[in-house]
């Protein structure tokens, strides 16, 4: 536990703290399986990668990750972004081999916890279960809200749908400031995101700044204006289910 810092604690307990209160000694036993096996990943390099055999879970310590498939000829999907205190998979190593990419955005800092550390923080901790659950039902939800987006949304709705999402989650482990957030994402990952061209994310990066709704500089993004923004994305926020029994408690209680 000594290697992961305060905030970073207060990350990985504010994100299961969302849904489920946890007792002291679960944040304990949280923090401790996270502490024991801390790696570093340099910005675009793999966590995981498809048709590798799955042995650990990640969890997001701090930095940008994403789910990613791709073509033969190269072109890739982002299909989850992945913030500190989200778990990419916490059932992967189930599978014979990926299935998929994991990769990091930025500089990435990950808690790989192996397969007997975590079914034993799972069969002593009932109370951590029942928050995977709720993050494996909000992750689903989430999935289903991006296929509702590449479907159905215009350029414009998506873009302001993503933001939006982006700013709740970051919001929820104590990683806003004010209506900035961090915003590490190239055009071409909003592309990839948004199943968009890199042109036409410009063109609708370009039309947001014009319309007062956002601002984008040294990789921030700030929100001028959030309740247009949610409007125009027709943002409704039950999908992240925020106001569950631990939304509103302080981690260092």
């Amino acid at each position: 536990m000594g290697a992961i810092s305060d905030g970073v604690a207060n990350a990985l307990i504010r994100r299961l703290e969302a849904y489920v209160r946890l007792s002291a000694d679960d944040r304990k036993a949280l923090l401790l399986a996270a502490g024991e096996g801390i790696r570093t990943f340099d910005a675009r390099r793999d966590l995981m990668r498809e048709g590798d055999e799955p042995r650990v879970v990640n969890l997001i310590l701090s930095g940008w990750a994403c789910r990613y498939k791709t073509l033969p000829d190269g072109r890739r999907q982002i299909v989850a972004l992945f913030v500190p205190g989200d778990l990419c998979d916490p059932h992967i190593y189930i599978l014979k081999r990926m299935d998929h990419n994991v990769g990091a955005i930025t500089p990435v800092t990950a808690a790989q916890v192996g397969r007997d550390s975590f079914e034993r923080l799972i069969s002593e901790r009932p109370r951590i279960v029942q928050a995977l659950w709720w993050h494996e039902l909000v992750v689903t939800a989430i999935q289903r809200e991006w296929t509702l987006n590449i479907g159905q949304r215009t350029a414009y709705e998506r873009m302001a749908h993503l933001m939006v999402e982006m700013f709740l989650r970051l919001q929820t482990v104590g990683m806003a400031e004010g209506n900035s957030i961090e915003w590490p994402l190239t055009q071409l990952d909003l592309a990839d995101a948004t199943g968009l061209t890199p042109v036409h994310v410009n063109r609708t990066l370009q039309a947001m700044r014009r319309d007062g709704l956002i601002e984008l500089a040294g990789r921030r993004l700030t929100i001028l204006d959030m309740a247009a923004l949610k409007s125009t994305a027709m943002f409704n926020p039950e999908y992240l289910h925020l106001e569950h029994e631990g939304a509103h408690l302080d981690a260092n209680e």
